[in-house]
């Protein structure tokens, strides 16, 4: 493997830098886009206990938005839940942006690693096949060995090039698709908190209205 590294000349360097700064970034994401992690089960069913049992305080809340993106964005809405329901939505989407903003974090770097390993590559060949001719210039094309080391780094950078920009350039794609089916799936979660908040306003309003008919 190093003969292979080291036949591929410097250009092998940055590759192998793309590629190390590629994996680290695959496996940050992961382990930080887990669905557990993102959206906790049943979060707006335990909030729903809480409001319904008078129970939602301030600390809880601040604990909610500490533990995943969900929270996050549920927070953001518990924060103004004596608002109307318009208010409630935006401070929801507000939120909502910051926390996708997060949830994209470090892959616009994978997409550039997907870019530029290519052409790292291309340059390898191109500075390869430059040692080429201007061994053939020197010494014409009886001498095999300088011709065939020109050759092999012009090949090895554009297939290293190549693996490290194939690699990156899926696992962007496929968290790019990851972060669109989260962000799905807590708009749901967040219309459904805001219809309990909107449900309990009502609750709350007939309930005083009785108590002043009686």
């Amino acid at each position: 493997m190093f003969e292979l590294v080291k036949a591929g000349g410097w250009l092998m360097a940055p590759i192998i830098l793309c590629s190390v700064i590629a994996v680290g970034i695959i496996l940050e994401r992961f382990w930080a886009l887990q669905t557990r992690k993102v959206i906790p089960k049943h979060l707006v069913a335990t909030i729903w206990h809480w409001v319904k049992e008078g129970q939602l305080e301030r600390s809880k809340i601040d604990e909610i938005s500490k533990q995943s993106a969900l929270g996050k964005i549920l927070a953001a809405g518990l924060n103004n839940r004596n608002k109307d329901r318009d208010r409630i939505k935006e401070s929801i989407e507000e939120t909502g942006r910051k926390v996708v903003h997060e949830m994209e974090r470090f892959l616009n770097t994978l997409g550039t690693i997907a870019s530029i390993s290519p052409l790292l590559g291309l340059l390898g060949t191109v500075i390869g096949m430059i040692k080429v001719f201007s061994v053939i210039t020197a010494e014409g094309v009886g001498n095999a060995a300088p011709l065939a080391g020109g050759i092999s780094q012009a090949l090895i950078t554009t297939a290293a090039g190549l693996s490290v920009a194939i690699i990156a350039l899926m696992f962007y794609r496929y968290f790019r698709g990851r972060v669109d089916e989260l962000v799905v799936q807590m708009e749901e979660e967040a219309i459904k908190m805001v219809d309990v908040l909107n449900n309990n306003r009502h609750i709350v309003n007939a309930k005083d209205e009785t108590e002043k008919a009686a």
